[in-house]
């Protein structure tokens, strides 16, 4: 459901499959067409974790990384509950020009050492190590 119609990549059938090797081969389109949509490899579930049910766990990783691409993407073919998933960071590209550059090379943060003055002279923590021999 989020391709449009006419370039569905799943074919599905009337009638659902009853031979294992075609229940697997439709596990391995769902994997295409998710890796084409935008899902990177390492989210993706192998298909035996799925038909074997040995790693439900990674399927749930998978469906929850489609489902947060397609909220992402927002082109319409999503059409349930967008709350459902968490909406993945967007680009948020800045230009500076030459002198808003130059300009921040004039700034000295407290993270550079600034301590008005501070020192540790005459300070003590506790009683000094006691070696007994």
């Amino acid at each position: 459901s989020l391709y449009p119609d006419g370039s569905k990549p799943v074919k599905i059938p009337d009638t659902p499959p009853t031979m294992v090797f075609k229940q697997m081969e439709q596990i391995a389109q769902f994997l295409k067409a998710a890796e084409d949509y935008g899902v990177v490899k390492t989210d993706m579930f192998q298909t035996v974790d799925l038909f074997e049910a040995k790693d439900m766990a990674a399927v749930q990783r998978t469906l929850m990384a489609l489902g947060s691409l397609a909220v992402t993407k927002n082109d319409g073919n999503y059409h349930g509950d967008p709350n459902w998933f968490m909406k993945k960071a967007q680009e948020h590209k800045r230009e500076f020009t030459e002198s808003q550059l130059k300009e921040g090379k004039n700034v000295i943060g407290l993270q550079m050492g600034s301590n008005k003055g501070a020192s540790q002279s005459g300070m003590s923590y506790g009683r000094p190590r006691q070696i007994i021999s």
